[in-house]
């Protein structure tokens, strides 16, 4: 079987039972024993073994060749040999204590081309890839709006009568009246002016007046009696 569809077989079947931190490195390089490398790990003995499980079906369905399964019996670093790749699974302290990809990792392969096409992650894949990206200019990544009419409104305008336009005429008034000041008399030197006195003046007197003479007609006229002496007993 074709190195690359091998490789994209057992990460497409790490992949379909949650494995996690995926990775696959080129060995060719370093031995001539295989040519192809995987490390996942596994949350749980239970895990690691149906990820182990799952590559073996997958290869086996595509008619590869499964050499062997070593540590099925603990979970805690289960291997498979494939021929020409070994997958290492193995639960997270394992995996950092014996680090193998300080050993391995000195040509890492991209995952993104080994997902295939019918899986789920393949397919989200290939969408970002086919998604063209925007532009990170403001100005080319909106898009340009319709030019619309622009509408002013005007203020409503107040109807008379109403207690609102009554205060804002008696305002207007009153600014108007106090722009014309009252013209000024000047007098001549040496006359004297008379002023005549005002409405104001004249209505207090009048009144003051009026009040007086009803305070005086209510007043009770005093009626003086005189007594007259008896006259003297006769003589």
């Amino acid at each position: 079987m074709d190195i690359k569809k091998l490789q994209t077989l057992v990460v497409d079947a790490l992949e379909d039972v949650k494995g996690q931190e995926i990775v696959v490195f080129d060995t060719t390089g370093l031995t001539s024993l295989f040519d192809r490398i995987a490390i996942a790990s596994g949350t749980s003995n239970r895990q690691t073994k149906a990820l182990a499980a799952s590559v073996r079906d997958k290869v086996k369905e595509a008619g590869g060749d499964v050499i062997g399964i070593e540590g099925e019996d603990t979970g805690e670093w289960v291997l498979v040999d494939l021929g020409d790749m070994i997958v290492h699974i193995m639960q997270a302290p394992i995996r950092a204590y014996y680090r193998l990809e300080e050993i391995w990792g000195e040509k890492p392969v991209k995952l993104g081309a080994a997902k295939r096409k019918s899986t789920t992650e393949g397919k989200e894949a290939a969408a970002k890839e086919a998604t063209p990206k925007k532009s990170g200019h403001l100005a080319a990544s909106k898009a340009a709006k319709a030019a619309e009419p622009v509408i002013e409104k005007k203020p409503a305008a107040k109807k008379p009568g109403t207690a609102k336009a009554t205060a804002a005429a008696g305002a207007v008034a009153k600014k108007a009246a106090a722009k014309k000041a009252a013209p000024k008399v000047v007098a001549p030197e040496g006359k004297k002016v008379k002023v005549a006195s005002t409405k104001t003046a004249e209505a207090s007197a009048k009144a003051a007046k009026e009040k007086k003479a009803a305070s005086a007609a209510a007043t009770p006229v005093k009626t003086v009696i005189k007594r007259l002496k008896k006259a003297a007993a006769a003589e």
